[in-house]
């Protein structure tokens, strides 16, 4: 039987990668470019399953193939002691010291001439943070490569830890160091990280906030796994299935994943595949991706995104407001909330839509199922 060539897991790289070229080879021009490239700071923002943690792969891949060291890590507790105690460690010792030393501890008298050592194993004698980067990429230079430190799922609750790294990183750039940062979250929790007075480094990263793909090189993302592994699908299917995504990068994988395991020993996707397939993953989105969205907002965002959910197409603020039994303006607050939050987005003079395909019809079907009134409270908090 063919293997489904289809990856509907968060951060796995897809069979086909469409719609970011440009932006990857960006951030391989910025390492060829030397210090002081601005896209040797980069951060990669949008909603889920917009393809954050595909593209801190990329720009791995992107530094591995020019030589570059590579440390990637996420944005949790102790990120600094892993970086000081295992990382940089293990990096020094390869590549600019050996991970032992010697120490002479005593001389043997009494008639016989010997010499006492002691050996050490070199990565207990860890110094800080920036020494440690200091060294490391001195020794790269020297071979005309250096290091990049990717850190994703970065969010507030690290405030202290990003500050520490992001200030060294800072240092690092200012005396011309062979070394890149790229990093990768959510843009309501790379917004508050922009606002903190420490953190100013992180204004003057590229910042690309990732959207949607165009309809065009979806269908090319569907076609081309299928056709490789030796079956078809038709002109008409594949735009079908491709509009189902609405260019989203996660529903890309995630429909063509079920379009493709409905009849797996034929050769031929059908016309009825493509539909049951592209039902199979509406359901799916649900839990994988909008469910964990709305989990990250309060109860007042939620309220929102349900009085939004009453229309069929975009909505007038002032319609939101009342439905909430709110004033204009307060209802504005909520709405550059959502819209920092990557759910909405402006749809034309006083409008919103929805960002995330199928949100509309999730939160009419779950708006009861979370605690939320159809019709939103008459009093925000």
């Amino acid at each position: 039987m063919r293997k489904n060539p289809f990856t509907p897991s968060f951060g796995v790289a897809p069979p086909l990668l469409v719609g970011r070229t440009d932006l990857i080879e960006d951030f391989g021009i910025a390492l060829d470019e030397g210090p002081g490239a601005p896209g040797r700071a980069t951060i990669y923002t949008g909603a889920r399953g917009v393809g954050k943690t595909v593209m801190l792969n990329e720009a791995e891949e992107q530094a591995r193939s020019r030589g570059w060291l590579v440390i990637s890590e996420t944005a949790t507790p102790g990120l600094i002691s892993r970086l000081t105690l295992n990382h940089l460690p293990q990096l020094i010792d390869a590549h600019v010291r050996t991970p032992t030393k010697r120490r002479l501890t005593g001389i043997k008298l009494n008639g016989l001439v010997g010499v006492n050592w002691e050996t050490t194993d070199a990565s207990t004698l860890q110094p800080a943070l920036r020494q440690q980067i200091s060294e490391l990429t001195d020794a790269l230079a020297e071979h005309e490569t250096g290091l990049l430190i990717t850190v994703d799922e970065i969010h507030r609750y690290l405030t202290d830890e990003l500050r520490e790294l992001g200030t060294i990183v800072q240092h690092m750039f200012r005396e011309g160091r062979e070394l890149a940062f790229a990093a990768a979250g959510l843009p309501s929790s790379i917004n508050d990280l922009l606002n903190d007075d420490v953190l100013t480094f992180l204004r003057r990263a590229d910042r690309h906030a990732l959207g949607a793909v165009q309809l065009g090189h979806v269908a090319e993302a569907i076609r081309n796994p299928i056709e490789r592994t030796g079956r078809s699908i038709s002109d008409d299917a594949c735009s079908a299935a491709a509009d189902a995504t609405s260019g989203y990068p996660f529903l890309i994988q995630l429909v063509g994943y079920h379009i493709w395991r409905q009849s797996p020993t034929t050769t031929a996707i059908s016309d009825d595949d493509v539909a049951t397939g592209i039902a199979a993953a509406r359901r799916r989105v649900g839990s994988l991706v909008l469910e964990p969205s709305l989990a990250d907002i309060s109860d007042v965002d939620r309220s929102f995104l349900v009085a939004m959910s009453h229309d069929d197409g975009p909505s007038k603020t002032s319609e939101i407001a009342q439905r909430l039994g709110v004033s204009t303006t307060y209802a504005g607050q909520y709405r550059l909330r959502l819209i920092s939050a990557d759910l909405i987005t402006p749809a034309g003079f006083g409008k919103l839509t929805f960002t995330m395909p199928y949100l509309r019809e999730y939160l009419r079907g779950h708006a009861a199922a979370m605690g939320l009134p159809q019709q939103g409270p008459k009093e925000l908090s």
